[in-house]
């Protein structure tokens, strides 16, 4: 096949140039701050159908963004480079050149929620089912952020749909990033279709094991489409995305087996936590 095959994805990562600052605004960015709000909006509705104070969703979005920012920012930090950001403890903060870790991001998310709960006395699991809907949508645009930056790209490959990044070469590529965007949208419309039809049938947990199972089952496979981020990977039979997603599905697989066997029947706000 010729290049003219493939889909040259040579997009401008930055939109503009903030005037007076001289730091430029970026999709990445924007896509970013997008999840947040849509994230908000969506779970005003959801507290809203569900009888409770939709005044606790602005409280509940700066828990989720500081938790998110730092767990990122921290996973990175220690999953990926430790070496250099200790030798360079200036650096650790440095968000603005590049480095937040998916999987920080979940990590310090349940921490923030798990806090949120308990300042808010609603059950840990009730509100981690609610947060998993989102979770999902805002993955999906930060993932297609990473694809406007160039960055996470796949392996080379010489399938149809192969995206040539002329910021990084000329390789015809696994398109990882839009694969990770689309079961990332596609697994917020499921949840977010099973709690609306089918929230009072359904025990605290059940939607947040089930994503834990699937989003980060895809994410394992997702990482053989993709580089490695870092060099010691290379020598690694799985990545470290790879080995930290396994955990986290087993985490989901032990909650389902763990609600299935109690006796709540609802998933009520104010019953007991699953």
């Amino acid at each position: 096949m010729t290049i003219l095959t493939y889909i040259v994805w040579d997009m401008n990562p930055d939109i503009t140039t903030i005037p007076f600052l001289g730091i430029p605004l970026r999709w990445y960015g924007v896509l970013f701050a997008l999840g947040f709000m849509l994230g908000q909006f969506i779970m005003s509705f959801i507290y809203r159908r569900e009888g409770k104070p939709s005044g606790d969703v602005d409280s509940l979005t700066i828990y989720v963004i500081v938790a998110t920012l730092l767990g990122a920012r921290l996973g990175h930090v220690l999953f990926y480079d430790p070496a250099y950001y200790f030798a360079n403890p200036s650096k650790i903060f440095a968000t603005w050149e590049g480095g937040l870790a998916s999987h920080g991001a979940g990590i310090g998310l349940f921490i923030g929620l798990y806090l949120f709960a308990r300042k808010t006395k609603v059950p840990y699991l009730w509100i981690l089912d609610r947060v998993a809907i989102i979770t999902c949508l805002a993955g999906c645009l930060i993932r297609l952020g990473n694809l406007t930056n160039s960055e996470m790209v796949g392996i080379p490959t010489d399938l149809p749909w192969a995206f040539i990044f002329p910021l990084v070469d000329n390789v015809p590529r696994h398109p990882a990033q839009l694969y990770e965007a689309i079961y990332c949208f596609m697994l917020f419309v499921f949840l977010f279709w099973m709690w609306y039809k089918r929230r009072d049938q359904l025990k605290n947990g059940f939607l947040f094991a089930w994503f834990l199972i699937i989003l980060f089952s895809l994410r394992f496979i997702d990482e053989f489409f993709k580089i490695n981020q870092v060099e010691f990977e290379d020598q690694m039979i799985l990545n470290m995305g790879q080995l930290l997603s396994i955990p986290l599905v087993l985490t989901g697989i032990i909650i389902l087996i763990v609600i299935r066997t109690k006796k709540e029947k609802v998933a009520t706000l104010h019953g007991d936590a699953a």
